[in-house]
């Protein structure tokens, strides 16, 4: 079964890591959800990802936007960051995750764009689940009304 590991930076991301999670869950997909901070818990963080079954990161975090850099750090599976509006209109979330160093690419969605960053994870995996491509193509044509 595909699985994607969700992880915030702090409780008050939990509204779009909800929003993450029943998206996935919409796709059938396993999930593992956890709050864990790339500056207040490292070692933790980094002993999870590195014990981590999952086969994509979402992280979901605003300020200085750090945890989905950590964790593409520390991983060669694919990350996707989700900035958070908490100042500065979500602008300064958005360029941390965006502005990665060379080598350590970091997918991004839009400011608190939960719906994309699961989808995006959907579309990753169904390059080895066909059931996934499936849904995805079924995704794809309702929202086109077809």
């Amino acid at each position: 079964m595909p699985k994607v590991s969700v992880i915030m930076g702090s409780d008050s991301d939990k509204d779009i890591g909800d929003k993450v999670v029943q998206t996935l869950h919409e796709f059938n997909i396993e999930v593992d959800y956890r709050v864990m901070s790339a500056h207040r818990n490292p070692e933790e963080l980094s002993e999870y990802i590195e014990k981590c079954d999952s086969e994509v990161f979402i992280a979901i975090a605003g300020l200085s936007a750090a945890l989905p850099g950590f964790i593409a750090s520390k991983t060669i599976k694919p990350v996707i960051g989700v900035p958070r509006e908490v100042k500065l209109l979500g602008l300064d979330a958005l360029l941390s995750i965006v502005q990665m160093p060379p080598g350590i690419p970091v997918a991004c969605v839009g400011i608190d764009n939960a719906r994309n960053a699961a989808l995006l994870a959907v579309e990753i995996l169904a390059l080895k689940y066909e059931e996934l491509k499936t849904k995805l193509l079924e995704y794809r044509r309702k929202i086109r009304g077809r």
